[in-house]
């Protein structure tokens, strides 16, 4: 009995002293944060996870062993803070990681490249194949710098001055993003006619600016360079026909992105997903399929969520709905009631899609009945008194991470602006298909919503199909781990076509 008592002690200690870490250094702790006994107390039950000697990230002790999500979650913190401990304000990132983050790159980095004052230059290996790679240069080391994230880098202007050619064609989109937000043309000419930068960076800033539909800013950046005692001669650094951002006054770097993979992506779709049906089925038909198809739906689509429901289940609560004073454990069942929420949520998107059918514009049903498909998802979980009602109106208001994903979904500032742009091209887009593609990852990729959003995602992937005609979709589970490196391949590396030919593939079967 004292033994248990001693231990339960031990961890209560050693508990309190990860609340203080989670609460003040937001889950990343060295050695000196915690005495040696609590630091074993935490490794033992997994709620501190080792990064290099002497640096911990606070860890979900369920994680599995090789799970990489809560390294991911904690990265950018992780490097904010080790490298303040490290260096101070001696140091920033280098233009590329500079631009990764103006531009609102979500990806964790493999590598990222740090520019310090200390003369050893190093390669910090960090967990699952990232690692930092540092370098001095006292030349290039100019304060005062912005910071995002915590982390100090080059203003947005000197960083496209500084970066070199391979990042156009290694970070296409960045390097539009980055163009884009450049309004104050003069913030990009300081760099350029000061000789901080080579001419030939200017000529291909003044080639990417033509490029985009800017000539008249092509022009100044010319004559302010021969001005300077330097002719350039412009030189496009893209390798892509069209420019994917139209000319806009758009400031968010997050909508900026959702523009641009929508303009970049829609002729794959159209090239790779099949056309619609010749002859569409009339309205009532479409939905008596789509209820046929209900019961396969739902147990693939909790499925893939990890909850682990039976057929019989579905088709009880479909049949004689939800009856906790008959069926005991349903009250406590969290599979019970994804389940019955699942069905709820069925029954609302029909009604959308019958919207959809009389010819409504299917983006403009979309925008206003999703969020009444996502209350309904989780009504069950709110009468059993596991969520507040409140917590089911509107987006989130807090981080979310995708398990073992190096996306990270967009930040919850950026959530209302984001969703705004997706509707919008949803509603604009002629090509149901691309509607129904594009809008399902971006949906997904925005990730707006705390629970259920490859749910709603797939719901709004088949509202949008309906719309021409296409049957309804299963996403199987036995194709689960497909469709999720589809999607990661979408979000991390920018290629839309192997989730484009995956779905195509699942609207066969």
């Amino acid at each position: 009995m004292a033994d248990n008592t001693n231990n339960s002690k031990r961890l209560s200690d050693a508990l309190k002293a990860l609340k203080k870490i989670q609460d003040k250094q937001h889950g990343i702790a060295q050695s000196k944060d915690v005495t040696l006994l609590q630091r074993t107390v935490l490794l033992e039950t997994g709620f501190l996870r080792p990064v290099i000697k002497g640096w911990y990230i606070c860890c979900n002790p369920s994680d599995q062993i090789g799970d990489s999500t809560a390294w991911y979650a904690n990265y950018w913190r992780f490097i904010s803070r080790y490298l303040q401990s490290r260096f101070g304000n001696q140091y920033f990132l280098n233009p590329e990681a500079s631009l990764l983050l103006h531009t609102g790159n979500t990806t964790v980095p493999k590598q990222i490249t740090i520019v310090t004052k200390n003369r050893s230059a190093n390669i910090v290996k960090l967990p699952f194949n990232t690692s930092l790679v540092i370098y001095s240069d006292q030349k290039r080391l100019s304060p005062p710098y912005e910071t995002i994230q915590g982390l100090q880098v080059l203003s947005l202007p000197e960083s496209l001055c500084y970066v070199g050619p391979h990042f156009f064609t290694q970070y296409p989109t960045e390097a539009e993003i980055a163009l884009a937000m450049v309004r104050d043309l003069g913030k990009l000419l300081v760099p350029l006619v000061t000789g901080n930068c080579l001419p030939t960076a200017a000529a291909r800033l003044a080639g990417a600016l033509i490029f985009t539909h800017r000539p008249d800013d092509a022009h100044r950046v010319i004559h302010s360079m021969a001005q300077a005692g330097h002719k350039i001669y412009p030189h496009n650094p893209f390798q892509f026909q069209e420019p994917s951002i139209a000319s806009s006054r758009e400031k968010s770097p997050y909508v900026l992105r959702i523009q641009s993979m929508w303009a970049k992506w829609r002729t794959v779709v159209i090239d790779h997903f099949p056309p619609p049906p010749v002859i569409p089925p009339e309205s009532q038909t479409y939905l008596n399929q789509i209820d046929e198809r209900y019961i396969v739906d739902a147990y693939n689509s909790l499925s893939i969520e990890g909850y682990q429901v039976t057929d019989e289940l579905i088709e009880r609560i479909a049949k004689n709905g939800w009856s906790p004073d008959q069926n005991q454990h349903d009250d406590a069942h969290k599979d019970a009631l994804a389940a019955h929420g699942y069905f709820l949520a069925f029954q609302s998107v029909k009604k959308s899609i019958l919207k959809i059918l009389s010819k409504s514009n299917s983006g403009e049903v979309v925008r206003k009945d999703h969020h009444e498909w996502y209350a309904t998802l989780f009504n069950p979980i709110v009468l059993a008194g596991i969520l507040e009602r409140h917590q089911l109106v509107g987006y989130r208001n807090g981080p979310v991470f995708i398990k073992n994903s190096l996306h990270t979904p967009l930040p919850r500032e950026a959530l209302i602006d984001c969703m705004e742009a997706l509707f919008d091209l949803i509603a604009q887009e002629p090509e149901a298909r691309v509607r129904a593609v594009l809008g399902h990852h971006l949906f997904v990729f925005i990730h707006p919503y705390f629970d259920g959003n490859g749910r709603i995602g797939r719901f709004l992937m088949n509202a949008l199909l309906a719309s021409e005609g296409y049957p309804w979709t299963i996403v199987r589970m036995s194709q689960r781990n497909q469709y999720m490196s589809a999607l990661e391949k979408a979000s991390v590396e920018g290629d839309i076509l192997p989730l484009t030919q995956f779905l195509a593939q699942e609207l066969s079967q």
